[in-house]
C-alpha cells in the first residue's frame, strides 16, 4: 500500500508531471480546441502523455482537467460534459500512475486574471460542479493552480473544504515580484489560504525557474505547510510559426536540488516542460533526503486587506484644483473638441487656443470615438497642455487596448503630468472605419475605473508595488436617453461604487429630461456633467437621432431644425443649445460642450454664454 499522500511529502520531495497543454501542442494539437475533450474524444493521447513523464520518475499526475469547467467548455459548446470530462480526465491519470502513483483533480482559474465578470455566485457553482465530479472519481488530492488573486483561489478552497477532507494544493501563477494580483505579498496570501486549510501552497506557470526561486526565498522560513513549485522552461519566444521554450532539462535538474534545499516538497513543470525535463528533476533528487517541516511555526494571518507602503509620494499639498473642486464651487465647462481623423493639426490646434480665450476650464479629447481612426489623444493632450497650459481631458476607451497597453497607456499619462481621464468602453471596432480591426475589451468601463484608482495606490495591474502613486481624477459616462432611467442610474451607482470621481452625459435635447435627471440623481454626490453638443444642420440632427447610440433629439428639436443647413442650420443649433444650458445650469454646475465637425467657434460662444448666464467674469485656471 502506498503511503497517505500527506505522509508523503512529509517525508519525501516529490516528483511532478510536466506540461500537458503545450506538450499537445508540439505533438501537432492546434491552439484553439478544448484539450480537456481529448478526455473523450482522444484517451489515448493523454494517456500517452501521462505515461511518458511516469516512465521518467514522475510520481504525482494532474488530470488533464485544468479547463474542464462550465464557464471554459461553454466556449466551445461542451458545458452539458463537465461531469464526463472530469471523470474521463481522472480514470486516463489513474490508469497511467499504476498503484504507486498519485493522481490531483486540476482545477484551473476561471477568471485567469482577467476583471471580469463572473460573479461570486457562479464561480461557487462552477467550482463545486468540477470539484464534485473530481472526487467523485477517487483522486488523491485537489490542485488548485495558475490563480491570480486570492479572492478567487478562496472561493475554490472553500468548495473542496465543503466537499472533502482530501489533501489540496493551492497554487499561484506569479511574476517575480511574489505579489497577487489583488495586491497581497505573497507571504500575506499564503497565510490567509494556510489558514482556510491548504495543505501544500506554492507556485506554477508565468515563470520560469528562476523567477519561482526568488519567490520561495521571499517565503523564508513563515510557513508550516510544503511548498510547491511547477516553473515554466523559462520564457516563451514566438519562432517562425510556432511557440518554443529555452531552459534546458538539465538546468531544472540543477534548480530542483536548489528549490529542494529551500524545503520545497513537490517539484514539477509547466509550460513548455517535456518528459526530459522531469527526468532531469527526478535524476538530481535520486535519494535525496529533506529536512523535517516545522509544523509547529505558525503566523497569524492578516486580518484585514493590507495597506501598501509606497517611497515618493507625490506631495497634493500645492496641486492645482480639479474639475471636481471647481464644480462643487460654481458653474464648471468642458469641451470637446474631436482629434483630426489626418495628420494636419493647425485646425485642431487654433479651435483649443479659441477655447483657451473663452475660459473654459478643461479640453476633452475621445479616445477614436465611434471607432473611427483620428490622431492620438495622448499627443494632442500633451500639446494642448504644454502650448496653450489648458487642463486635457482624456477618454481612455476599454476597446483598443489589452491590460498591458491599457497600463503602459496611463504610465504615460502620468510621465505627462495628464491626470484627468474618462473611462469608456469604446464602440465596437466592426462598426468604425477598419472593420477588420479587433475590440480588445480586456476590461469593462466598470473595472477600468477600479484599475485607474488602484494606480492612485501605487498598485499595477499585476499587483505589484510602484514606486509613487498616480493621481488620476476619473470620470465615468452617462446615458440618460433610455427609456428606463431608473436602471441608467443604477448602472451609475455602480460606476461611483468603482471610484468615479465625477460624471459626464451624452448630450441631452430635451429640457424635461434634464430635470428628470437632476431628480433621478439627486442622491448622488458624485458632481454630474451635463453634455450639450449644438447641431450643425437639419440633416446632422437626423442623422444623431435615427443612427447614434445614445443619442435621442426631442420632436420639438428635430422640427426646428428641418431643412436648415450651413450657417442658417449652426444657428438655430446654438440658439437650441442655449435653452438647453439655461435649464441645464438650474439644476447642474458642470456643463458638458460637445463641438460638431470642429466647428469651435460654437463651442466658444456657448462656453461665453455659461460664463455670461452665471455673471462670472473669465479668469480661467490655467496651468503655467
Amino acid at each position: 500500500m502506498k503511503p497517505d499522500l500527506r505522509k508523503a511529502w512529509e517525508n519525501n520531495v516529490l516528483i511532478g508531471d510536466g506540461a500537458m497543454g503545450t506538450f499537445l501542442y508540439q505533438m501537432g494539437f492546434p491552439v484553439g480546441i478544448s484539450y480537456e475533450e481529448l478526455n473523450l474524444t482522444a484517451p489515448e493521447v493523454i494517456k500517452d502523455v501521462h505515461r511518458r513523464y511516469v516512465e521518467v520518475g514522475a510520481q504525482v499526475l494532474e488530470s488533464n482537467t485544468f479547463s474542464a469547467n462550465f464557464d471554459k467548455l461553454s466556449k466551445y459548446g461542451l458545458e452539458s460534459k463537465v461531469e464526463e470530462i472530469n471523470r474521463a480526465g481522472v480514470r486516463i491519470a489513474r490508469d497511467a500512475a499504476g498503484p504507486d502513483g498519485y493522481v490531483l483533480g486540476a482545477v484551473g482559474s476561471i477568471r485567469g486574471g482577467k476583471r471580469t465578470n463572473v460573479s461570486t455566485k457562479k464561480l461557487k457553482l462552477y467550482f463545486e460542479q468540477q470539484i464534485t465530479a473530481l472526487l467523485a472519481e477517487g483522486v488523491d488530492g485537489i490542485l488548485l493552480e495558475s490563480f491570480y488573486d486570492v479572492e478567487e483561489l478562496s472561493i475554490a478552497l472553500s468548495r473542496v473544504r465543503k466537499l472533502s477532507d482530501l489533501p489540496v494544493v493551492c497554487q499561484f501563477a506569479i511574476e517575480d515580484v511574489a505579489r497577487t494580483l489583488d495586491g497581497y505579498t505573497m507571504t500575506e496570501a499564503l497565510h490567509i489560504l494556510q489558514q482556510e486549510g491548504a495543505d501544500v501552497i506554492g507556485f506554477n506557470c508565468r515563470t520560469g525557474p528562476n523567477g519561482m526561486m526568488r519567490a520561495v526565498e521571499s517565503l523564508g522560513n513563515q510557513l508550516s505547510v510544503p511548498v510547491s513549485v511547477f516553473p515554466n522552461a523559462g520564457v516563451a519566444d514566438y519562432v517562425d510559426g510556432e511557440v518554443r521554450y529555452t531552459a534546458t532539462p538539465e538546468y531544472f535538474g540543477t534548480m530542483a536540488l536548489r528549490f529542494a534545499d529551500l524545503g520545497v516538497r513537490i517539484i514539477g513543470g509547466c509550460c513548455g516542460t517535456t518528459p526530459e525535463h522531469i527526468k532531469e528533476i527526478s535524476k538530481a533528487l535520486t535519494g535525496y533526503v529533506p529536512s523535517p517541516i516545522d509544523k509547529n511555526h505558525v503566523v497569524a494571518t492578516p486580518v484585514a486587506r493590507i495597506v501598501h507602503e509606497h517611497t515618493n509620494d507625490t506631495v497634493e499639498d500645492d496641486r492645482e484644483p480639479t474639475i471636481v473642486d471647481l464644480v462643487k464651487q460654481r458653474h464648471t465647462v468642458i469641451v470637446e473638441l474631436d482629434p483630426p481623423r489626418d495628420l494636419d493639426i493647425n485646425k485642431f490646434m487654433l479651435g483649443a487656443e479659441a477655447l483657451k480665450k473663452s475660459g473654459c476650464d478643461a479640453l476633452t479629447l475621445a479616445d477614436n470615438s465611434l471607432a473611427v481612426t483620428r490622431m492620438s489623444n495622448m499627443a494632442l493632450g500633451y500639446l494642448i497642455q504644454d502650448q496653450t497650459g489648458m487642463r486635457p481631458l482624456i477618454h481612455i476607451a476599454c476597446r483598443d487596448r489589452n491590460l498591458i497597453g491599457t497600463q503602459s497607456h496611463l504610465m504615460g499619462f502620468d510621465a505627462l503630468g495628464i491626470d484627468h481621464v474618462l473611462a469608456v468602453t469604446g464602440d465596437p471596432a466592426k462598426f468604425g472605419d477598419l472593420p477588420g480591426s479587433s475590440s480588445v475589451y480586456d476590461l469593462t468601463s466598470f473595472e477600468i475605473i477600479r484599475m485607474i484608482k488602484q494606480l492612485n495606490d501605487g498598485i499595477a495591474f499585476s499587483g505589484k508595488p510602484l514606486k509613487q502613486k498616480a493621481n488620476f481624477v476619473v470620470g465615468a459616462a452617462f446615458n440618460p436617453n433610455v427609456k428606463h432611467l431608473d436602471k441608467a442610474v443604477q448602472r451609475l451607482e455602480k460606476k461611483i461604487a468603482a471610484g468615479a470621481d465625477y460624471i459626464m452625459t451624452q448630450p441631452v435635447y430635451d429640457p424635461k429630461l434634464i430635470g428628470a435627471i437632476k431628480e433621478a440623481t439627486a442622491h448622488l454626490d458624485t458632481p454630474i456633467f451635463l453634455g450639450i453638443m449644438p447641431l450643425a444642420s437639419g440633416r446632422n440632427a437626423e442623422y444623431l437621432h435615427n443612427e447614434v447610440p445614445g443619442i435621442q433629439l426631442s420632436d420639438e428639436v428635430r422640427a426646428r431644425m428641418v431643412g436648415l443647413e450651413g450657417e442658417e442650420g449652426r444657428a438655430m443649433g446654438v440658439t437650441i443649445a442655449k435653452e438647453l444650458i439655461d435649464e441645464a445650469m438650474k439644476h447642474f454646475n458642470g456643463i458638458y460642450i460637445m463641438t460638431p465637425f470642429m466647428f469651435y467657434g460654437m463651442s466658444v460662444e456657448l462656453t461665453e454664454y455659461v460664463w455670461k448666464r452665471s455673471g462670472r467674469e473669465v479668469t480661467p485656471l490655467f496651468r503655467s
